[in-house]
């Protein structure tokens, strides 16, 4: 595992992001632990949250792109922030928009704010997590209403649970089957799970054994 994949699990745990316990998610599934990406508060947490998207995008692009996309609003400004970061951090000076909620009618108008696709850019989107796939489906359809022929290279979030939605394939592996798009993460459950297990944080195990025990039976019962 890359050294900033396990520097990032510490910084989600250290930043309240990722926790453990129980906790019932959107699906009414009882997970021991839970990643909370609004719990992103301070100037210096955004700052190195770029700069770990701005890795993983070296990582499984690793060359410019016409745009990343940030969809609104929690992508607004995780796309900002790894446009910031590639370019301070990989000298990558790489354009960056964001969408309106709604049309903008005076004005320069418009849906698009920052860089204006057009027909034939290829992008990256830039999220916190994917679920059901409802949101890719929904940027998807804007950017094909504002340019034709946009090709997404990926689309790069920060967790992959690694778990079933709701058929038997993961949620990555539904963005991939529904839309071609490969959908990367930062990190999986499987590296937060080998990373922390019996390691100290700020001097407090997150993982033991019996953490680790719980974490594998979810997995066992939901994990693809």
């Amino acid at each position: 595992m890359n050294n900033y994949k396990g520097e990032f699990i510490e910084f989600m745990a250290l930043s309240g992001v990722l926790t453990f316990g129980e906790f019932k998610t959107k699906s009414g599934r009882l997970s021991p632990y839970f990643v909370n990406t609004g719990n992103y508060r301070t100037g210096l947490q955004i700052s190195k949250l770029g700069e770990y998207y701005a890795s993983c995008y070296m990582d499984v692009v690793g060359k410019p792109v016409s745009a990343l996309y940030g969809p609104a609003y929690k992508g607004i400004p995780l796309a900002v922030t790894t446009a910031a970061a590639l370019f301070q951090k990989h000298n990558l000076d790489i354009p960056f928009c964001f969408n309106r909620k709604e049309a903008k009618d005076h004005g320069e108008g418009g849906t698009m704010i920052g860089h204006q696709p057009k027909a034939g850019d290829n992008m990256v989107i830039i999220e916190d997590v994917i679920t059901a796939g409802t949101a890719l489906r929904e940027t998807m359809d804007i950017l094909g209403q504002v340019a034709s022929d946009i090709t997404v290279e990926a689309l790069i979030i920060q967790v992959d649970r690694m778990e079933r939605a709701t058929g038997e394939l993961s949620a990555v592996q539904q963005a991939k089957l529904d839309f071609g798009i490969p959908v990367h993460s930062i990190v999986t459950v499987q590296d937060i799970l080998s990373h922390l297990y019996n390691r100290e944080v700020a001097g407090k195990v997150l993982v033991d054994d019996a953490m680790k025990a719980k974490i594998e039976a979810y997995l066992k019962e939901y994990g693809v």
